[in-house]
């Protein structure tokens, strides 16, 4: 294969960048994702607290954003087929036209107190119904946005969106909990996805404008769902970096919600405050969009090899959290955490969309998707009650040795240490532009 142009002594330059926001599609794509994770950010910090109003406890917040999970687990290998066969853009405004319904609604029922638990659950049930078919779909859409030279730096770019929605989701999501209460976040979720659909809906007018961006799952063909399952399946499993990766993940993951979605809230309540706690989370997030800006001008052939290794960063935060009261070591952790989590993600995606065909990329996302959120439900419902058991620092410290072990168990694997990218993709569209 050709090897890439030797890249400047400074990598992607602004103008560059400047140059890819100025593409309709990844444009208005990048802004339906962060609109989009600015709601789904925001929900789990308000519901978390609209369980404790109603006076539940961290078991009752497990169930609710466990609820979640089992949701998006269930459906998630269906929304990668979904995403592979019909137009990606399409799939994502009903998605987020769904969720601005469900949101909308439970947020004014919780404003006129007539919303028990069991209707957050719904609510959560929804959610994750809604995650489940708009992450393979979303995902596997920038590769057609762009030309293959500017994946690496759209891909940056497009995940700076996202966690700039997720700072003020988490950030708002505290302040309005603690302010105006947990349904005004709610509607505001709502207005946010309606936002998020309109914005989809540009997107998928622009591909369906090009002859040569045509999304794969246009052409009509019979429905297989068991045979074209199969065939995402021989992709996944045919790379060992993949599945050794989804691995690492499948406990990191699980064991992060665990301390930070359930464990969190309630060291806050008893604490340093709700408030606070947003701001601990859009710490986080601002972390990510640093890293962000790092990665997006970054040329180094060993994504994957560094982006694996930063995942024992993870551990930080749960090290903060054991140490409840110290409020300044939490944020420094976070924010120390969200730049190694970008470093993670752009080299993830990088590699998946050069190395998996585009027919058949939301697929493996959506197999990638499965396998390291399939222990999420386990790792947020057994939080509470292993806290309970045997007290919060230990349950978290506990968490601080799986990460790092399954981190050294992930970079052991030659693939994970030795794979490349700057590889032509293969089986793609090319954009509007591509090659001009």
């Amino acid at each position: 294969m050709t090897p890439p142009a030797s890249p400047s002594p400074d990598g992607v330059g602004r103008a560059e960048l400047r140059g890819i926001l100025r593409r309709r599609g990844f444009r208005e794509l990048a802004l339906g994702r962060a609109l989009t994770f600015f709601g789904n950010s925001m929900a789990p910090v308000v519901l978390a607290f609209a369980v404790l109003d109603l006076g539940g406890s961290a078991v009752d917040v497990g169930l609710v954003v466990g609820a979640r999970s089992v949701s998006n687990v269930v459906l998630l290998l269906f929304g990668g087929l979904l995403a592979d066969r019909l137009p990606r853009a399409l799939v994502l405004q009903g998605a987020a036209l769904s969720a601005a319904l469900v949101q909308s609604g439970v947020g004014l029922a919780v404003l006129l107190d007539r919303a028990p638990l069991g209707v957050l659950l719904v609510l959560s049930v929804v959610q994750g119904a809604g995650a489940a078919v708009s992450i393979p779909a979303s995902a596997a859409l920038v590769p057609l946005t762009v030309p293959p030279g500017e994946l690496r730096p759209a891909n940056a770019l497009s995940r700076m969106g996202v966690n700039t929605g997720m700072i003020a989701g988490t950030s708002l999501g505290g302040l309005l909990a603690a302010v105006a209460g947990p349904g005004w976040g709610m509607v505001l979720d709502g207005a946010a996805f309606l936002g998020a659909a309109l914005a989809y809906r540009l997107a998928g007018r622009e591909l369906l404008r090009r002859d040569a961006g045509a999304e794969p799952g246009a052409p009509a063909r019979p429905v297989r769902p068991w045979r074209e399952l199969r065939e995402g399946w021989r992709e996944f499993v045919s790379r060992t970096w993949v599945w050794v990766v989804v691995l690492q993940f499948f406990v990191v993951n699980a064991v992060s919600a665990g301390g930070i979605q359930v464990l969190g809230p309630t060291v806050a309540d008893a604490t340093f405050g709700r408030t606070a706690w947003g701001f601990v989370l859009g710490t986080q997030m601002a972390g990510a969009l640093i890293g962000g800006l790092l990665v997006a001008r970054s040329r180094s052939r060993h994504a994957l090899r560094i982006g694996v290794a930063v995942v024992a960063l993870d551990a930080l935060p749960l090290l903060a959290l054991a140490q409840s009261a110290d409020l300044a070591l939490l944020l420094a952790a976070m924010f120390v955490n969200g730049i190694a989590i970008e470093q993670f993600s752009v080299a993830w995606d990088l590699s998946l969309q050069e190395n998996v065909p585009q027919d058949k990329l939301a697929r493996v996302y959506s197999y990638d998707a499965l396998g390291s959120t399939l222990a999420l439900p386990l790792g947020e419902m057994a939080a509470g009650p292993l806290a309970e058991r045997f007290g919060l620092r230990p349950t978290l410290l506990c968490g601080v040795v799986l990460v790092a072990l399954v981190t050294v168990g992930a970079l052991y694997s030659s693939q994970v240490r030795g794979l490349t990218t700057g590889e032509p993709v293969r089986g793609r569209g090319t954009p509007e532009g591509a090659g001009a």
